[in-house]
Order: C-alpha cells, then structure tokens, then sequence
C-alpha cells in the first residue's frame, strides 16, 4: 500500500495562503493521477483539484479556480497544493489522494486508491 502523507495546514486568517505537500513513494507516485480533497464540517468530501500523472493536465473545482494551484514533483515524491485568498468556507480537513489508471476526468472518493490521513486547515480570524 502506498503512503501518503499531507503536511502544510494550520490555522490562517482570511485572505491568507498556505501551501499542502503530500509525499508519497516515488514508484507508485509517478504512475498515478494525484488528487486534492476536502471534507468541511458536516459536509460530503469533494474534490479540489487533481493532476494528470505527468503533471500534464490539472482540474480545479470551481470553488477553488483561480486561487488555488496544484503541482507535482515526481522526482521528489511530492505533491503541492498551494492555496491562496483563502476563506473561512475553505475551512476543511484536505486529503491528499492518488488513483490509478492515471486519468483525472469524473475523480470521485469512490474512484480513488488511496488517502493520506488528512491535514487540517482552518481559516479564521
């Protein structure tokens, strides 16, 4: 089982940034499609963004385009997921996740092969 493991999250003030890693193993890493979700308080987990296996394509929810980026760095294990002009509705546990075949279209939690633990990100003032 691959590991993953998110990092970065922490309490901000709104309009703030934080960036998420998640590192995961290098060979399984590198052949599957990677994915940010989150799951607020009382609500379903849903996906912010993913990445193609190659970093070629990326998806953005809409509450999250135009503010939020994700990246990969396949030599370094790693995936980002930087956040900026951050709310309080972005207040949320985000999940790193990773799924294989490599495509990223229609990623749903059901869709995917594994979860890091969570990071929490809370966005108060």
């Amino acid at each position: 089982q691959v590991q993953l493991v998110e990092s970065g999250g922490g309490l901000v003030q709104p309009g703030g940034s934080l960036r998420l890693s998640c590192a995961a193993s290098r060979r399984t890493f590198v052949g599957y499609a990677m994915g940010w979700f989150r799951q607020g308080p009382g609500k379903e987990r849903e996906i912010v963004a993913a990445i193609s296996w190659n970093g070629g394509s990326t998806y953005y929810a809409d509450s999250a385009k135009g503010r939020f980026t994700m990246s990969r760095d396949n030599a370094r294990n790693t995936a980002y997921l930087q956040m900026n002009s951050l709310k309080p509705e972005d207040t949320a546990v985000y999940y790193c996740a990773a799924r294989y075949p490599r495509e990223i279209t229609g990623w749903t939690p059901a869709k995917t092969d594994y979860w890091g633990q969570g990071t929490q990100v809370t966005v108060s003032s």
